[in-house]
């Protein structure tokens, strides 16, 4: 498994590498949070992003919002910060796992199997829920083809649903495509 390893811890340097090294892992180093995490995700291309932080700010959440929107990947953050609030904002900005204290070699690979683990799972959820509104706003566009084609032919909904079926049966469309076409020419037509 490849691991980038963003390191901002100055007294405990090296800790985690050590550790993740030891466990058999290959780790891209990169020191300190002052990086563009996107562009170095970007570059490197890695499986999981473990970040060693002892207390993660604003900065930090932001580089994680841009990497879980724009290159989405599991996300472990191992820092010193108790608060409950702290960890919620890393959750909700795309951090997989956030772990309070202690590294050992051992605990790292069920670590980053949870990590995987919940990463696919909110991935799943993403795209189901992305399916789902593409499918409702198919029904709109569906909605609004048969209003259409119901003022334009003065006939009632079933009708206009029938037409746009026979139409799409026809060309080997999709009922959204001909919904599609038929907005579009009423468009044209004004």
């Amino acid at each position: 498994m490849r691991i980038l390893l963003i390191d901002d811890t100055e007294k405990k340097m090296g800790r985690l590498k050590a550790a993740l090294i030891e466990a058999g892992f290959e780790v891209i180093e990169a020191a300190g949070l002052t990086i563009d995490l996107p562009d170095c995700v970007e570059t490197v291309r890695p499986d999981v992003v473990l970040i060693d932080t002892e207390s993660p700010g604003r900065d930090v959440m932001e580089q994680v919002i841009m990497v879980s929107r724009d290159q989405p990947r599991p996300i472990v953050l191992f820092t010193d910060e108790h608060d409950p609030d702290v960890m919620r904002r890393a959750i909700q900005s795309g951090v997989s796992a956030y772990i309070v204290e202690g590294i050992q070699a051992s605990r790292l690979q069920p670590i980053l199997d949870v990590a995987m683990a919940r990463f696919e799972s909110d991935q799943a959820l993403k795209a189901q829920l992305l399916a789902r509104d593409l499918q409702l706003a198919e029904r709109k566009r569906i909605e609004q083809a048969k209003g259409l084609l119901m003022k334009m032919k003065d006939c009632n909904e079933e009708q206009a649903y029938t037409l746009m079926r026979r139409q799409a049966m026809s060309k080997q469309q999709k009922l959204i495509q001909v919904a599609d076409q038929v907005i579009a020419m009423h468009e044209l037509l004004g």
